[in-house]
């Protein structure tokens, strides 16, 4: 069972990177979440700081890059799918920060919708 084992690790570690890719998508998972979250944080400010959509849509033009770079064929729909419930969540925090009667509820949400978002943009090269 371990020589088993031992050839299977052997034969992903020197498998092509489609089928690595397939085997491990959590690179892809984290850029497609962060598109998400990005585009939501992105229309968040359209609607309360005009100035700094711009630069979040440039944020996410570099994700969207690295989404495109990383994604193997056939994972148009399931990458669709993070980037979408990211963004849903993404703007759930962000609704929940600014229409929230509960003070301490509130800046939670905003710390993490602005926590979520920092980690993303810390992937991008400045």
């Amino acid at each position: 069972m371990k020589t088993v084992l031992s050839l299977l690790f052997l034969a992903l570690a020197v498998a092509p990177a489609p089928l690595r890719a397939q085997t491990d998508d959590s690179q892809l998972r984290l850029f497609a979440s962060c598109a998400g979250r990005l585009s939501a944080a992105m229309e968040y400010q359209w609607m309360f700081d005009g100035a700094a959509s711009e630069r979040t849509e440039l944020q996410r033009a570099s994700v969207l890059q690295l989404v495109e770079a990383t994604m193997p064929d056939g994972m148009g729909r399931e990458v669709l799918h993070w980037r979408l419930s990211a963004k849903l969540a993404q703007s759930a925090l962000l609704t929940r920060a600014t229409f929230n009667d509960d003070q301490s509820d509130a800046a939670w949400a905003a710390q993490m919708a602005d926590r979520l978002t920092r980690e993303c943009t810390a992937l991008i090269l400045s």
